[in-house]
């Protein structure tokens, strides 16, 4: 099979239409469940409960898509569907409904906001707890290429076990073409039950074909979001974070302190690939290398500030530097736009993604979810990141073949010839 970049657009393109047309008939509908009503900003996963009531029908309320023009609309359109789709003992009232509110939030045009059905916040809930099922790969979004990344192997699962890389593209999961799924959709896919087989069909930059791989999805995982060690000069020390989860405080505090028990005068840390996460987990990791001020603060729609600060008792003492690419995202980028804005280390690598924004997971009481962007964050000196990314100190592009071909990382190669004149 040949990669067909037009055919993946035109897909792209007539979901995206098919969408809209949908969405623009029925967003209308039982929208009474979801209120944007927001509190408690300052956190990438935050979660409110909105208790569900019935619909009160004003034709006052010219502000609300609920009134009876839009009740009526909808109650027409079921009959049609329900009267004329000739496949419609293939879908249920229950899958219409969810229609209604997925639409809803796609009218929105923000590609990272969400509805979670019950199902789906469950999948949530373990993501960010950094519990899962699956084949041990992080999977995030590319929105220049508008599709499904590998954006982490873990070690652990069958993806670490076959020749799945960083920075491929997933095309189909077994025989459902996903180039216009949302990350979400895909990760939802991906996972199953325990010992059961998935195929991916990946597209890889440089290689003319697709590529499959049957991977077995594996038991319940805690994700290792931190790998760390000593690199060939044993004064300098190593950490790579693959995300911001609950869990990689812990890990990062544990590989930290291991190495810094060991006498290292040097560390790299490594943020290329990460698409970011909680940002209570990326302040708490900042509260191990920054001094005393701002982390990071974010601002709402009304102009509501909400300050992330560091006491400098843990302030990193030793050389940094840190690696970052275009895949690094969100709460990485909080972290590298920090430590370069305190010049507490030299930043490394490409341009990051620029995501400055903060997304909110608001409950409601029937166990579903809506996730929306609430607010836009700024560095310690009052950056926006959002749209143009941390530019590095010292830009090194990575050389992809050598890197899988004879093991050579330009760029960590950078970091530590940059560490050694720092420390000898």
């Amino acid at each position: 099979m040949m990669f067909d970049e037009q055919k993946i657009t035109e897909t792209q393109k007539l979901y995206t239409e098919r969408r809209k047309g949908f969405n623009s008939g029925l967003i209308c509908g039982i929208i009474c469940t979801i209120f944007i009503v927001l509190a408690g900003l300052g956190g990438q996963y935050l979660y409110d409960t909105i208790v569900l009531k019935a619909v009160v029908v004003d034709d006052n309320q010219y502000n609300s898509v609920i009134n009876k023009r839009s009740i009526n609309k909808i109650e027409a359109m079921e009959e049609i569907i329900q009267t004329r789709f000739y496949q419609v003992e293939n879908i249920t009232n229950e899958e219409l409904e969810e229609g209604l509110y997925r639409g809803l939030i796609s009218a929105l045009n923000d590609p990272y906001a969400d509805y979670f059905s019950k199902d789906e916040l469950i999948m949530a809930h373990a993501s960010i707890e950094g519990v899962f099922y699956g084949i041990g790969a992080l999977i995030s979004y590319d929105e220049e290429k508008n599709l499904a990344v590998i954006s982490g192997i873990l070690e652990g699962g069958s993806a670490a076990e076959s020749d799945l890389r960083e920075g491929d593209y997933i095309i189909m999961v077994d025989d459902v073409d996903v180039t216009a799924y949302s990350s979400a959709e895909v990760v939802s896919l991906v996972r199953g039950q325990e010992n059961t087989k998935v195929m991916l069909t990946i597209y890889r930059e440089g290689v003319s074909d697709y590529i499959t791989f049957d991977l077995i999805r594996k038991k319940a995982l805690e994700k290792a979001t931190v790998r760390s060690g000593f690199t060939e000069d044993a004064n300098i020390g190593y950490i790579r974070i693959y995300e911001f989860d609950n869990i990689t405080i812990n890990q990062f505090n544990d590989a930290l302190d291991e190495l810094m028990e060991n006498g290292i005068r040097g560390l790299i840390i490594d943020l290329r690939s990460n698409p970011g996460g909680n940002i209570n987990s990326v302040n708490a990791i900042a509260r191990r290398i920054l001094p005393e001020g701002l982390i990071v603060y974010t601002e709402d729609r009304q102009g509501k500030r909400v300050e992330y600060t560091c006491d400098g008792k843990n302030e990193l003492m030793i050389p940094l530097t840190v690696l970052v690419d275009q895949a690094t995202a969100s709460a990485a980028e909080i972290l590298a736009g920090a430590i370069q804005d305190y010049q507490k280390g030299t930043v490394i690598g490409q341009q990051t993604f620029g995501k400055g924004i903060v997304q909110q997971i608001v409950n409601m009481s029937d166990n579903t979810a809506v996730k929306l962007t609430v607010s836009s964050y700024y560095t310690p000196l009052g950056r926006s990141l959002n749209g143009t990314g941390v530019t590095p100190d010292i830009i090194v592009e990575l050389n992809h073949s050598a890197y899988y071909e004879d093991d050579i990382d330009t760029q960590f190669e950078e970091a530590m010839r940059v560490l050694k004149d720092k420390i000898y």
